[in-house]
């Protein structure tokens, strides 16, 4: 009775303006008892007749009102039954895999019931946990994605929310879930509520990111939304940030101390110790045939994305210069007002603008990873040189190489693990190693 339409109609009632209102059939004036009980108390009141095409009705009369009531209690019966079936088949479709209804998760499209990546939007999701992992801030993620043109499916600008609920959907890694939210009223505002774990229903789709690349990201969320948490400390040590004890805790550098220490379990290591630990590390991988190879495989990926991504972009741009065009002729054919005109152009025209930035830049840094695979031994060389000017070089260089090619230093009372991440055009890859230090065995 609160839709518009009906208020409007009960207007007319009241106003004499209508005397009765014909409906096929009692269903479809509504479904809730009390609803059609009201409907028939008002429209007796001001001399209105109910009129129904497929039953009999006539609530003048008492057996007329008793049909009606009766009508209208199997009418709620039959929605009730219906929304008991339809919540039952839920699981049971959701177990099977088959889509549940609404949009497929931005990076996926349904294809004969099935989940699998769209190659429209796989580059696009890919970039966002990229960037999330290299900038740890989702505003930041979004304005640099605004900025080089891209969109969400529906065409709207990239907001921080946005992007830290698509680093939070588990079906980039391959897990889509369904059957988790329901609709519901929270503080008098309708909204999506989440539905008991035990309810969740799991399936396997094809991955778009690594499961390590998915949980490095959540991981960064997860600590940055603790609550109470204070900002970080600026960083002056050559590790602060990546070393990390057994037990999990961060270690830092205490002030009139040079060793990291563990405040959790007391864990210690000097920094000039670590820090030969992590030279001897560069040197064995940067010498390694394996993990060269390792990392040329990498190379060869990471130029694949790039690649797939300019892809995407190329095709944005000319599916928005498309959408210039129809709103130009719909200009130039009177169909739009000068206000309409200018109001739907300019953010096309903005969208065309950042794309053009980007694309080149996209396409120079493509031209030059293609320059750096032609001349791998020259690369590899000046890789392998970094080891043996490690020692000359600044804190500040120093740090830049630990930011770029490191994950995570793991701190034991008898070893220590670093694991490299290869990220281009840095020299070095992802195997994980272990080098004890000295008076420590490897792990």
């Amino acid at each position: 009775m609160a839709h518009p339409e009906t208020e409007r109609m009960l207007g007319h009632i009241k106003s004499g303006y209508i005397t009765g209102l014909i409906f096929s059939k009692l269903a479809r004036l509504a479904r809730n008892t009390r609803e059609l009980l009201d409907f028939a108390d008002l429209f007796r009141e001001h001399d209105a007749d109910l009129i129904s095409l497929q039953e009999a009705i006539d609530t003048t009369t008492p057996a007329g009102r008793l049909f009606y009531t009766m009508i209208a209690a199997m009418a709620q019966w039959e929605r009730e039954e219906i929304s008991e079936r339809v919540a039952a088949s839920v699981p049971i479709r959701a177990k099977l895999g088959k889509p549940l209804g609404g949009k497929a998760p931005f990076g996926y499209w349904w294809v004969e019931k099935k989940l699998v990546p769209d190659p429209k939007e796989v580059p696009l999701r890919k970039l966002i946990y990229e960037l999330f992992l290299e900038h740890r801030r989702k505003k930041r993620v979004a304005r640099l994605l605004n900025e080089a043109g891209h969109r969400t499916r529906a065409g709207i600008s990239f907001s921080g929310t946005t992007v830290g609920r698509l680093i939070r959907d588990p079906t980039a890694k391959g897990l889509y879930r369904a059957n988790y939210s329901r609709t519901g009223h929270e503080g008098g505002i309708r909204r999506f509520l989440l539905k008991p774990k035990e309810e969740w229903v799991w399936s396997k789709v094809e991955p778009i990111v690594s499961e390590e690349l998915w949980e490095q990201c959540n991981a960064i969320l997860d600590e940055q939304n603790k609550p109470g948490k204070l900002p970080a400390k600026p960083r002056r040590h050559l590790f602060s940030g990546f070393a990390f004890c057994t037990c999990g805790t961060k270690m830092y550098v205490p002030s009139r101390t040079k060793k990291y220490t563990c405040e959790k379990c007391r864990n210690k290591i000097p920094t000039e110790d670590l820090e030969a630990v992590f030279q001897a590390q560069l040197k064995q991988f940067l010498f390694s045939p394996k993990d060269i190879a390792e990392c040329l495989t990498q190379a060869d990926q990471v130029l694949k994305d790039k690649e797939a991504l300019l892809r995407s972009l190329e095709a944005e741009q000319e599916k928005v210069k498309g959408e210039m065009d129809k709103v130009y002729r719909a200009y130039i054919q009177d169909e739009i007002s000068v206000e309409s005109y200018g109001r739907q152009y300019r953010p096309l025209e903005e969208r065309l603008k950042q794309l053009e930035d980007e694309i080149p830049r996209l396409q120079g840094e493509l031209d030059f990873l293609k320059i750096q695979g032609l001349s791998r031994n020259e690369i590899l060389s000046e890789a392998q040189d970094l080891s043996s000017r490690w020692p000359d070089l600044g804190e500040d260089e120093k740090r830049r190489i630990v930011e770029t090619i490191t994950e995570k230093v793991t701190i034991g009372k008898d070893e220590i693990s670093i694991n490299l991440c290869y990220l281009p055009p840095s020299p070095a890859n992802v195997p994980n190693r272990s080098r004890a230090p000295p008076g420590r065995s490897p792990g």
